[in-house]
């Protein structure tokens, strides 16, 4: 009988990247590999990268340092990379780490297979050219629909926005939307498998549609979605703030299925630095969108994300952001400091904000974070909320799941809740969970 091949794939970065590992895992299981959860114990290690900062690109060349190692022990172990930093670097990756023997971009998935049998062989390579919109069109994969009971759903690839500090219209192409009853399909095969809560990923969601012929806007394919039997829940990420709509603010008053969560990043609560961030909107505008979002369904949750330091970044920018959060009280928030990325437009102005300034910046924000986020869980307490229950907790005993509002609770159960809507009365609050118990509300 012939040895079953296995592959660890270590994915950093947005969920889009962790969508398609499970594509990459769905795409070589074909040619007889089985996920494992110990690299030491791979046939074959595929880091499935991000280079939307320079931090996480450094981590990527750091994991490479390590999995050497690892290729001196074992001298069958193959070795690739994919994902955006593959895509920004290509052939050059190869150069710069000789244990590397494949590199695919964001555009090659679907050459991964050959490339692994190639690289079986002995052959190194690298595949990072974008395909043309038709071409792009007809790949659009199907998720693999085994696993739990909320998949992701891909509903368009690349942007348009090119943001000035932004590297993904470089890495990810231009904007392209997947036919909506190619999606619609692929939603309903999944419900057939007990999934009862898709989220629907894009780098920018909201704009789904709009530059394909005779197609969905995004509001009128959340409406559809919505109608398919079996699914109780939908969710969407990414959103950027200029395309949110009337139309799709309504979902949130008019569809009972759409989750009460939003993430719309802001980056920043200055003027100034949004004009030299090309963001598309101003601070009167954004706050516009937050009011008009809470109007629609008074207990959305909304994260965002927060960039310090942008290049011309004075106090007074960064008040604005301070001040931004106070009005907006986030339910989390990522934030970053700025740093340039290679072919981006702010790579070409002075980055004058000292790296101690930066530093201190992002304490700031981070420390005013943590008592937004407290106090946003914190009112949660006393209220039941409705689960999705995801799996066990990392505490013996309990299991885990998420509200509407995309709040982690845990509280005591056994994997016969898996999968489950159950009511849960939220006992206590902490910075990144709730806890509760269950109820018969």
């Amino acid at each position: 009988m012939e040895r079953v091949k296995s592959v660890f794939v270590e994915t950093f970065g947005c969920q889009m990247n962790v969508s398609d590992s499970d594509k990459i895992i769905a795409l070589l299981k074909g040619i007889g590999y089985q996920p494992v959860e110990d690299s030491s114990r791979a046939d074959l290690i595929i880091l499935n990268t991000c280079s939307v900062r320079a931090k996480a690109e450094e981590k990527v060349y750091n994991h490479l340092a390590t999995y050497k190692g690892l290729k001196k022990k074992n001298r069958s172990l193959i070795l690739g990379v994919g994902g955006c930093v593959a895509q920004q670097e290509g052939e050059k990756l190869l150069e710069k780490v000789p244990h590397l023997d494949l590199v695919f971009g964001t555009h090659n998935l679907h050459l991964l297979p050959d490339m692994v049998n190639a690289a079986e062989q002995g052959k190194r390579s690298a595949e990072v050219h974008f395909l043309d919109r038709e071409t792009r069109s007809a790949l659009f994969p199907f998720s693999d629909t085994s696993g739990g009971p909320s998949r992701f759903v891909t509903i368009m690839q690349g942007c348009d926005n090119f943001c000035s500090y932004c590297i993904v219209p470089y890495v990810r192409g231009r904007e392209i939307s997947r036919s909506s009853s190619e999606i619609v399909r692929e939603i309903r095969l999944m419900t057939a498998q007990g999934v009862k809560e898709v989220t629907l990923l894009g780098q920018n969601v909201n704009s789904y549609g709009l530059k394909e012929a005779d197609e969905h806007d995004f509001p009128n394919l959340l409406h559809e979605i919505s109608s398919i039997e079996g699914i109780e829940r939908i969710r969407f990420t990414t959103s950027h703030p200029k395309d949110i709509s009337l139309e799709l603010m309504n979902c949130f008053a008019n569809l009972p299925k759409l989750c009460s969560h939003i993430h719309l990043p802001a980056q920043a609560g200055s003027d100034l630095i949004l004009t030299k961030m090309n963001r598309g909107y101003n601070r009167r505008q954004y706050l516009a969108m937050i009011d008009g979002l809470r109007r629609a369904r008074p207990d959305i949750q909304i994260t965002g994300d927060m960039i310090v330091g942008f290049p011309g970044e004075k106090e007074e920018d960064f008040l604005e952001t301070l001040s931004l959060m106070e009005e907006v009280r986030y339910a989390d928030l990522f934030s970053f400091i700025y740093s340039a990325r290679p072919g981006t437009e702010a790579a070409g102005l002075p980055d004058d904000v000292k790296r101690k300034e930066k530093q201190e910046r992002l304490s700031r924000l981070q420390e005013l974070q943590r008592l937004h986020t407290l106090e946003s869980n914190s009112r949660h307490v006393g209220s039941v909320q409705e689960v999705l229950v995801e799996g066990r907790s990392k505490k013996e005993g309990q299991v885990f799941g998420r509200t509407s509002g995309n709040r982690i609770v845990n509280f005591p159960g056994d994997e016969s809740y898996r999968g489950k809507l159950v009511n849960v009365q939220i006992t206590a609050a902490y910075q990144n969970s709730l806890l509760g118990e269950i109820c018969s509300v």
